[in-house]
Order: structure tokens, then sequence, then C-alpha cells
């Protein structure tokens, strides 16, 4: 099982907290991207923070992941990074946010094929690690992906991770998973899904249905129930035992996040981002939870999520 990307959550500091929870529930996980923000390299390489190997140590096994599509830039960065000891590096073209996807970047170069094979062709024959790519169907049509699947078929890619919704859809609708069927097989790599598995029984039923899958990726559903690795792979967990672990997940990182953060306004944002998420592992109402978001304080935020998890 491998953790999802998303910035600003699945960060080193929430992967060393979860290692330390919950140690080899997750196999590995992607990281939050790095831009190369529009070719500008050196600002690319002061935000790789997040995959500085002294700062995983105690953390899951990571694959940093890029965003962009500037080949000189890309090529530098990920061989920087398989200098430093990373083996594999993730290709990012399934970002759904409009600020990006309007400049040919994530998922919107998902409907210019050409563009794709223009990037890989001239990073591939110069890239010293493995690439893998992390996609959608499209930006705006489910379609978008059949025109790419001879194009990534061309090149020697480690795995290529589909989560079944157009950019245009963001996180909102269903999945397409008769979308997903059609195309998976087509795929020489090794194909990874990503989606809304939030409980034991939607990983169960993405398994029985796609049986030759790589893996699974999962993301949002770690936060909504910190024991969903540990409840796939198959343990028994009882209510209160997950309650009673999930507790002790929330109360150990936000005292990481108090212990790393700049400043006492940034801790509590990032205390009030994550809650937003994970109070919906304890057995409270959105009623209580929301009382968070409203303190001003960062004591008010501790003294209120402190007591919600007794």
């Amino acid at each position: 099982m491998i953790l999802a990307p998303m910035q600003g959550l699945t960060e080193v500091m929430f992967r060393r907290v979860y290692e330390e929870c919950f140690p080899g529930a997750i196999a590995s996980a992607v990281s939050p991207f790095i831009s190369l923000t529009h070719g500008n390299l050196a600002d690319a390489w002061k935000k790789i923070d997040d995959v500085w190997p002294e700062s995983n140590l105690g953390s899951m096994p990571v694959v940093p992941q890029i965003l962009g599509k500037e080949p000189e830039e890309f090529v530098e960065l990920g061989n920087r990074l398989f200098d430093v000891g990373y083996p594999e590096i993730n290709w990012n073209i399934g970002c759904p946010m409009r600020a990006i996807t309007g400049k040919h970047r994530g998922s919107g170069i998902l409907p210019y094929p050409d563009e794709v094979r223009a990037v890989l062709d001239s990073i591939i024959p110069r890239l010293r690690p493995q690439l893998s790519i992390k996609m959608r169907l499209g930006l705006r049509s489910k379609e978008e992906i059949l025109e790419l699947v001879p194009v990534l078929n061309d090149y020697p890619l480690s795995s290529i991770t589909i989560h079944p919704r157009t950019g245009r859809q963001m996180y909102s609708g269903e999945v397409d998973l008769d979308a997903f069927g059609r195309v998976m097989p087509l795929f020489l790599a090794p194909v990874i899904y990503n989606g809304d598995i939030c409980t034991k029984g939607d990983a169960e039923r993405i398994k029985r249905r796609f049986p030759s899958l790589a893996d699974i990726m999962v993301g949002r559903g770690v936060l909504y129930r910190p024991t969903l690795p540990l409840e796939i792979a198959g343990a028994t967990i009882s209510d209160e035992e997950r309650i009673a672990l999930s507790r002790k997940f929330i109360v150990r990182l936000m005292q990481e996040i108090k212990d790393r953060m700049p400043s006492e306004q940034a801790t509590m944002r990032k205390m009030k981002e994550y809650w937003c998420l994970l109070w919906k592992s304890l057995p409270i109402s959105e009623t209580q939870a929301r009382v968070v978001l409203h303190e001003q304080t960062l004591e008010a935020v501790e003294k209120t999520i402190w007591q919600l998890t007794q």
C-alpha cells in the first residue's frame, strides 16, 4: 500500500509520525510535489526539505514527485535526487488545480499527448532514476487517457498510478471505475489504483474488480481513519482499539506540529488543517469538531483538541 501525495498534509512530518505510531502499515509514499516553478530550478531545489534524506529518518520510504514540464530542469532535479539516494521519481500529470492546469502542468498536459511525448523523449535518455507517473483520466474528458496509452507505452516507466476522475472534476463526483477498467489493461507498465479508498470494504472491492493491479494508493482515507492501512492488511481492530490508536496518533501529530512549525500562527493553521480531516476518526460530532476551527489562539486550539481526544 502506498500513501498518496497530498500538498500540505502527507509531508515528512506526517509520514514520520505515522510510521512511529503504525510501523510498517504503509509500505511507501509518494511525496507532495516539488514544483519546477516554471524552470526556476534554484527555487525548486530550495523546496526539497520534504524529501531530504536526513529529514526522512524514521519515516516510511518515499518517492519524490516532480511537477513541471521543463525537460532540462526536470533531468537536473531528478538526477540530483538520485545522487542523494532516490532510485525513483514520480512525474505529476494529475494535479487538478486550475492555477496549474492552465499552464499545461499537472492534468493540464493530458489533452496534449504530443507535449507528453516531447517531455519524455527529452528526459528519459538522460534520467538516472526510474520514472513513474501519477495521472488522471484526462483534463476535460475521460477519453483523453486513451490517446496517452500509446505514448506512455513507448517508455520504460516503473509504474502508472491512475486516479479515475478528470481534472475538471477535482475531487467531486464518483470515480469512474468502468473507464479505469477499460484503460488499465492497455498499459504495459504496472498500474496502481488511487481514489476514494476510505474503508476496508472500498479496498477489497477495488482489488476484487481489478485483481491484476500492482498496488493501491490511499490518501484522505488514512486521515479519516488512521488505522485503515492496518485494517486493509487484515488486522482485526475493535472500535475501542481503533479510537484509542487514532487518539494517540492525533495527539502525537499535534505535538510534532508544535515542535516543528516556525510560529504560533503557523502552528495553529497547520493543526486546524489536519483537524478538518482527523476528527472523523473520533466518536465526536461535527458540531464539536468545529469548535476547534473557531478558536483564535494556539492555546485554545490545543486545549480543545486535547479535550476532544480524551
